[in-house]
């Protein structure tokens, strides 16, 4: 059983459910002995995790996943290890915050012109930060008494093919990159990313990739390129025929490996934190990943 858990979300990220103290909380329960919260673009709630860790007994290793564009696709890059307190994480949070509050109409505008009701006031009384995601729109619509009538909404519904995690399937069926309610964000480079974190002391790591690599397999010679240190191998979001694959690809191109949930809470309620399919606990793997910190 793993011991680890590499990928999860606070409060401080646009779509997570618990305070980092409440992750941790988890954590413990869940038997784990190290966490890493990999808030989206922002270390914000990093100190905080790191002392209700001291409380447990748990290790919070200092995180981020930042998203960005390789080959014009959006990644997501995980820094482990990091100075969390370096001011360039403060700028990109603050740079992807700004954008995300322009795109906020926008992307509801596009969800309506779907098909799909949904009243734009509803929909920004429910913004956290300014934010409104493809995850709190589907949580408004889903649970509209009458969202069973729409054949867009049903796979999402109690019984639908898309029911395990409907908040997140929602934002990847119908709001993430290609799909008809997208709004382009301006990510900085994969190469800005995995230097960020380089620079700041951290191991630059892809995250799932079996998710955002799917159908892009030939881009993973280009991603080890950019300077990526390991892979996230273990994931929630893959098959066992993609963790294997994913070792293999590390075994091939010498990356660490690493595994995480991507627990969020409500927005992706059938992942559990510690469980991603992992083979043992984990803890080699983790002192493997911290001897790569600068």
């Amino acid at each position: 059983m793993a011991k680890i858990d590499l990928h999860m979300h606070s409060i401080y990220s646009c779509d997570g459910e618990y305070t980092p103290e409440t992750l941790v909380s988890i954590a413990d329960n869940a038997g784990l002995k190290a966490i890493a919260i990999t808030d989206h673009n922002t270390t914000m709630g990093v100190d905080e995790g790191i002392e209700a860790g001291k409380k447990f007994g748990i290790e919070v290793i200092p995180a981020v996943e930042l998203d960005c564009i390789h080959n014009d696709v959006v990644f997501h890059i995980l820094g482990y290890f990091i100075n969390h307190k370096a001011k360039a994480y403060a700028k990109v949070d603050e740079d992807i915050r700004n954008q995300e509050i322009m795109a906020a109409k926008k992307r509801i505008d596009l969800v309506r012109k779907m098909g799909i009701e949904l009243d734009p006031d509803e929909a920004m009384s429910y913004a956290k930060d300014g934010f409104v995601t493809g995850e709190i729109i589907a949580e408004i619509v889903l649970n509209k008494p009458d969202s069973h009538k729409n054949p867009l909404l049903k796979p999402f519904l109690p019984g639908g093919s898309r029911a395990d995690n409907p908040y997140v399937n929602f934002y990847w069926d119908y709001c993430s990159q290609g799909k008809p309610a997208y709004v382009h964000i301006n990510y900085i480079s994969m190469e800005e990313a995995v230097s960020l974190v380089t620079e700041t002391g951290g191991v630059p790591v892809l995250a799932h990739p079996g998710n955002n690599l799917k159908g892009r397999l030939h881009l993973l010679d280009s991603i080890v390129k950019q300077g990526v240190k390991g892979i996230e191998a273990y994931s929630s979001y893959h098959t066992l025929q993609e963790n294997q694959y994913f070792l293999q690809k590390a075994e091939e191109f010498s990356l660490v490996v690493t595994g995480g949930s991507d627990f969020h809470g409500k927005t992706k309620p059938s992942i559990s934190m510690g469980q991603y399919g992992m083979a043992g606990d984990g803890l080699e793997l983790l002192d493997k990943l911290r001897a790569l910190k600068g």
